[in-house]
This record gives C-alpha cells, sequence and structure tokens, in this order.
C-alpha cells in the first residue's frame, strides 16, 4: 500500500511512496505526531539524480526490516532538496557543522521542535568500509534521544546558534573597490590546473560564475593569464568526457582531474550557466567550438528537457538499467554495428575509443587529441574527418535512442528554468537564433501564467491530468532568477511587457525577502513558514545563491529604470560579503560578478527602428556583438509612447532612419545610422 508521498508531485519523493516505510513529506503533521508520541523525527534529503540516494533507498528503506524499525522509534520525513532548497541549506549547515562534511542523500535526527542533534550522509545497511550499518544506527540514537535527551537538546542549540551567527549579516567597513578583483584572481591562480584546467584535482566541478569572473578580470585588466584559464578550461570540458559528445549537454562534474569520467547526471541548471559561459568565451576570442557547444547545450535542452507547455524539466539521472552511464558509454563493435566498419574506424580514432575501454570495460566518448593530428593519422584531410564524425554523431544518437534512458525529473522549477530562459534569450540575440528567442520567450509566458498565484511566484509546477500543478512559495532564487532573465528577454526582444514584468517581480522580491534593519535579503519570504533558522545562504555553489543573484538583477534592472533604492539595497548586499569574496572566490564568484557591475561604467546602447528593417538589424548586430559584461540593451520602434524605460527618453530616428545611442558615465555620444560608426563609438 502506498505511502503518504504518494500524493506528493515531486520525482523523487514518488519513487519513495511504494517503501514500507512509513513517510510523511515537510509539514506541520509529521511534527505533530512526534510530539504526540514523543518521539525523534528522522529527515532524508535527497534529490532524484543522486546516485548515492538511490542506493540508500534500495539497500535501506525497501528493506522491510530496517522500515519497520524505522516506523517504530521515529517519525519519517523525507524532503526533495530542489523543492526544500530552505529546509536543505538548514540541515546541511549542521550537518556540516556536526560532522565536517556533507552531502546528500543527507540523514538529520531532530527533536520534534526541529532542533538536529545527529547528522549523517550514507549510511549502509550493514556494517562496511569503517561505516556503521544503520538499523545500528537507528537504535543507537533512539536510546540516545529517550536517555540523554537534554544533553543532545543542549549540543544542537550551540549548533542552531552557529547557524544563526553564520546567517547574520556581517556589513564591512572596507570600501568597495577593484582590489578586491586582484585578490581574488591571486586566489584563484594559485589553485588552477595548468595542464588539464579547472581547479584542484579531482573531482571537478564547472563552476561556470568562476570563469565569468575571470572573463570579466580579463575583460577590466587585460590579463591574458585570466583568459587563458579560462579558454584552457573551457576546451578541456568541451573534449572531455563530462560533455556528451553525441547529445550535447554536460554531466554534473567529473570523477577526475581529466573532466573525463563523469557523474552522468545532468542537471538543468548546468546546462543554464554553461551555454551563457560558452557564449562570453567565444565572444571574447572567437573560438568557434564554444559557440559550437553553446548551440548543442541549449538544443539539447528544447530537444529532451522540454514540456509541451514550454517548461523545462529539472534532470536526468545517472542510472539506467540498474547501472551508471550504461546509456552513454560503448563498445567499439556497437559504433562500428551503427554507422559502419570505415566510418567507425575514424569515428572510434577521433572520440578515442579503444577495446579496452576507459571505463569500466566500455568508451566513454571523448576528444583526446586535436583534429588535425588524427586526420594525419588516418590520412584525410581535418575537413573529411568532421564531416565523418558528424554524420556518426547523428547515427549514434538516433541508436541510442533505442536504449532505455535515464529517469527525467520532470518538475519544473521556477529558478532553474529561469536561468535556462536568459541562457535562450542572451544566446539566441547573441548568435541571431531566432527559435531560441522564442523558446525563452514561451518559457517567461509559461512562468508568469503557471507559477504565480494571487501576486505570489510559486516555487515548482509538475504537469497531471488535470493541466498541472503549482505548489510551494519561492524563494528569493526564484524572484531574482526571474527577474534577470526577464531583463535578457527584454534585451533580446524589446518587449516592453518583459520588463514590466521583471519591475513588478523585483519589488514584490524586496517587499518580501529584503529586511532593513539587516540591510540584506534573506532566501525565504516573509510569508513563510518559520523554521528553527530563517535561511539566507551567502555561497555560490554549483549556481549563485539567492543573494548573489538579487544584487545582480537589481544592478542591471535599476539602469533600465533608474531605481535607485534598488541599487543601494545591491550594494549593501554586496557589502555584506566583501570579506568573504577575495579570501574565497570559488564561494563567491557571482558576487564577484555583480560588484564588477557594480563599479564599471555602465555602457548602454539604445536602438529605435523596425525591427525587421536591416538598418536596425545591421546595428542590432553589432551592439550584440563581442564580450561587453557591463553593457545593456534597450531598444524600440519609432516613435517611443510611453515605455517603461527612462533610457528610451526622448530617443527617436535620425534623418527617418534607424539609429543607435550610446551613453556611458553619464555622457552620450552623439546618435548614429551606420553599423561600421556604432562599432567605431563601442571600440
Amino acid at each position: 500500500m502506498p505511502n503518504r508521498l504518494a500524493n506528493e508531485t515531486s520525482p523523487y519523493l514518488l519513487q519513495h511512496k511504494d517503501n514500507p516505510v512509513d513517510w510523511y513529506p515537510w509539514g506541520s503533521e509529521a511534527f505533530e505526531r512526534a510530539k504526540a508520541e514523543d518521539k525523534p523525527v528522522m529527515l532524508s534529503i535527497g534529490y532524484s539524480a543522486c546516485h548515492w540516494c538511490h542506493v540508500m533507498a534500495h539497500e535501506s528503506f525497501e528493506d522491510r526490516a530496517i522500515a519497520n524499525l524505522m516506523n517504530e522509534l521515529f517519525v519519517n520525513i523525507k524532503v526533495d532538496r530542489e523543492e526544500r532548497p530552505d529546509v536543505d541549506a538548514i540541515y546541511m549547515a549542521a550537518t556540516q557543522a556536526m560532522t565536517g562534511h556533507g552531502g546528500w542523500p543527507m540523514t538529520v535526527f531532530m527533536d520534534p521542535d526541529g532542533r538536529p542533534f545527529y547528522t549523517g550522509t550514507y549510511f549502509p545497511s550493514e556494517d562496511r568500509g569503517g561505516m556503521p550499518a544503520f538499523p545500528r544506527v537507528l537504535q543507537a540514537v533512539a536510546e540516545a534521544y529517550q536517555s540523554r535527551r537534554g544533553d543532545l537538546i543542549t549540543s544542537s542549540s550551540r549548533v542552531i546558534g552557529a547557524i544563526q551567527a553564520q546567517s547574520a549579516p556581517r556589513q564591512s567597513e572596507a570600501p568597495l573597490t577593484r582590489d578586491l578583483f586582484d585578490q581574488a584572481y591571486q586566489a584563484l591562480a594559485s589553485e588552477f590546473d595548468p595542464t588539464n584546467g579547472g581547479f584542484g584535482m579531482q573531482p571537478k566541478f564547472p563552476q561556470p560564475m568562476t570563469y565569468e569572473f575571470l572573463l570579466r578580470h580579463w575583460h577590466t585588466s587585460g590579463s591574458q593569464q585570466a583568459l587563458d584559464m579560462v579558454t584552457l578550461t573551457l576546451e578541456k570540458m568541451a573534449r572531455g568526457g563530462i560533455y556528451d559528445q553525441v547529445g550535447g549537454g554536460f554531466h554534473r562534474y567529473s570523477v577526475d582531474t581529466y573532466w573525463l569520467v563523469p557523474h552522468f547526471e545532468k542537471m538543468l541548471y548546468d546546462n543554464a550557466l554553461l551555454p551563457v559561459l560558452y557564449l562570453h568565451g567565444w565572444q571574447a576570442t572567437g573560438n568557434p567550438l564554444f559557440r559550437q557547444v553553446a548551440g548543442e547545450t541549449l538544443d539539447y535542452i528544447l530537444r529532451e528537457m522540454t514540456h509541451s507547455d514550454g517548461g523545462f524539466y529539472s534532470a536526468t539521472d545517472a542510472d539506467s538499467e540498474g547501472e551508471e552511464g550504461r546509456f552513454f558509454v560503448w563498445l567499439p563493435s556497437e559504433i562500428d554495428d551503427v554507422v559502419g566498419p570505415e566510418t567507425g574506424r575514424i569515428a572510434r580514432a577521433y572520440w578515442g575509443v579503444t577495446r579496452e575501454g576507459n571505463f569500466e570495460g566500455k568508451n566513454i566518448l571523448n576528444v583526446p587529441r586535436d583534429a588535425d593530428e588524427v586526420a594525419a593519422d588516418l590520412g584525410i584531410s581535418v575537413d573529411q574527418l568532421m564531416e565523418t564524425v558528424s554524420a556518426a554523431k547523428v547515427a549514434l544518437y538516433d541508436a541510442r535512442a533505442k536504449r532505455v534512458p535515464p529517469g527525467t525529473d520532470d518538475k519544473i522549477i521556477t529558478a532553474w528554468n529561469a536561468m535556462t530562459l536568459k541562457a535562450l534569450a542572451e544566446c539566441g540575440a547573441a548568435m541571431g537564433n531566432t527559435g531560441w528567442v522564442e523558446a525563452a520567450r514561451r518559457n517567461a509566458g509559461f512562468l508568469l501564467e503557471n507559477l504565480v498565484s494571487d501576486g505570489r511566484l510559486l516555487r515548482t509546477w509538475k504537469a497531471s491530468p488535470e493541466g498541472g500543478q503549482a505548489k510551494l512559495k519561492g524563494y528569493l532564487e526564484d524572484y531574482a532568477f526571474l527577474v534577470d532573465g526577464l531583463v535578457s528577454l527584454y534585451e533580446a526582444t524589446f518587449e516592453r511587457r518583459w520588463l514590466d514584468e521583471a519591475i513588478g517581480l523585483a519589488d514584490r522580491m524586496v517587499d518580501l525577502f529584503w529586511s532593513d534593519d539587516d540591510g540584506v535579503f534573506f532566501d525565504t519570504g516573509t510569508d513563510h513558514e518559520q523554521l528553527v533558522v530563517r535561511p539566507r545562504d551567502v555561497f555560490d555553489n554549483a549556481s549563485p545563491c539567492g543573494g548573489s543573484a538579487a544584487a545582480m538583477a537589481l544592478l542591471r534592472l535599476s539602469v533600465f529604470t533608474a531605481n535607485v533604492d534598488h541599487q543601494r539595497r545591491a550594494v549593501s548586499s554586496l557589502g555584506s560579503v566583501t570579506d568573504l569574496m577575495a579570501r574565497a572566490p570559488s564561494g563567491f564568484a557571482w558576487w564577484l560578478c555583480a560588484l564588477d557591475f557594480e563599479l564599471a561604467s555602465t555602457e548602454e546602447v539604445v536602438i529605435i527602428g523596425q525591427p525587421d528593417d536591416p538598418a536596425t538589424r545591421a546595428l542590432l548586430e553589432v551592439a550584440r556583438g563581442g564580450f561587453a559584461p557591463h553593457r545593456v540593451l534597450a531598444g524600440a520602434p519609432a516613435p517611443v509612447d510611453g515605455d517603461a524605460s527612462p533610457l528610451l527618453e526622448g530617443r527617436g530616428l535620425l534623418a527617418g532612419r534607424p539609429t543607435a545611442y550610446v551613453c556611458e558615465n553619464y555622457a552620450c555620444q552623439a546618435p548614429v545610422t551606420e553599423a561600421a560608426e556604432l562599432a567605431a563609438q563601442l571600440s
């Protein structure tokens, strides 16, 4: 008989609906029962693409004897960390404080008031590798709670106090200056792998915000080394197994230092942030590989991760048919069977395929050698090599599609969708791909129609036979990313609706999440349920945190609206992490990017002209060209009438022709009508 999770919409929670564990979703019902029965709570947090979450589920949660022990001794709660980042952040901080490390699955034991007293991650079903068996842990924790409850709660109170102190803002007395960038850059350079790219040894994560900062540092300082760090890493990732050489898109991270063997899950946020980074890499260097990877990744999202209504799914699993990576790896004979022995010979040489394999006897496709070297060894031209590889890629993709695919987490998360619509809008505008811009427009409409209820942005949506269900109040990151994504969509389309929507969401974000007393944003709104701590995560991890995302969104929006209050709030937020940015730049990279935008002279470009006029398109191509992280773009057909942005006030056609206006540092240049003249002004 299914448990209470059968009524949930999260695919991760639904994976556990048939467990013999008497699971509760997070909520008052579970804690009230724990109080009534004087039992501790066992909280298990994970997500659908988490390999070890599946392992613990199979070993323990599907085992009736272990489940009976859990049901007897505890009230058990299961949480999807992607639905509830607030709960995850609080108890991850507790786990790290108590154990010195964290990860998923996360296992937390707490009292009925939500105070944690014992934590861990994965526990095996039997004693193994120095780890205690989960049944032994359950019995020991339950016994300790009954016999030493006072000591446990005292210890828990100290942990909660530490978490509260960690969340408390500390405004720096130091001014916000570019000296921070040099310090941050030197700290990053000391950890960089000059052979393989990336930072440290292994595992290696993509860390797109860190490379965005390095690109900005190169742009303002001229540091060739900073640019070289970016280009080396982008090339190595694009040629490695972390990148899906057949289908496009990036896996979560590499377990080795070479970007070869990934954990095979694919997360939407990675595949939203990385195309923008590769776009910027292409704009900075002209390297066609970077443009190709950005495009292939966006096409992967639209092909495999898109709901028919326009929303984007959250993730795909690492496992299929019970094996990690099975869907993505190849035997040499499998390649030859699909494309034939001659094409197979060329494709295998290009992708480094061997009889021995590079992953459990099979091959993760990667590009270990330069194309000219491979072509020379094969006795063919580089053009012939790449044409053959392109044809093989199509055939292998079609053949792979017949395999059992990894599971898809088809819930739609507002923040991750907003990152994706920004990527589609920005890349579509810069590369002239109207299909991507249209996908961004459709996604924005979907989010505003389906994930806003009574003026309140919601967190997640799941399709259903009744048409779909949205739930959970949105967090700071949901608002911040959607504001920023809508601003980018406005820049790509000049459609006033998107800027108006961004302005309204930004005002609501301030109402819900801003604290005048503390001068910072918190992650949960004033209308949120009360937790043991009001969370405020300041670290940029796999994606920017809510605070840094809000700072960047408000800084960019304020250029269009001249809203000084929004700009001041962003600066106050930056001041709360000033002391940390230089010391731990990889954890504050998007904060550094926001600070760079604040300290730079913003380049305001306005294009007036009918969008289908070739002269307008020529001006836009110049305005959207090159790497210009401090440029904002506004526009309208003539005449401008009551637009939301002060940037457009008084703008019109010059001599009846499409016209460009460039302003920087409170000074404007003469309006121009020729693309070459605009290029000269922008250079």
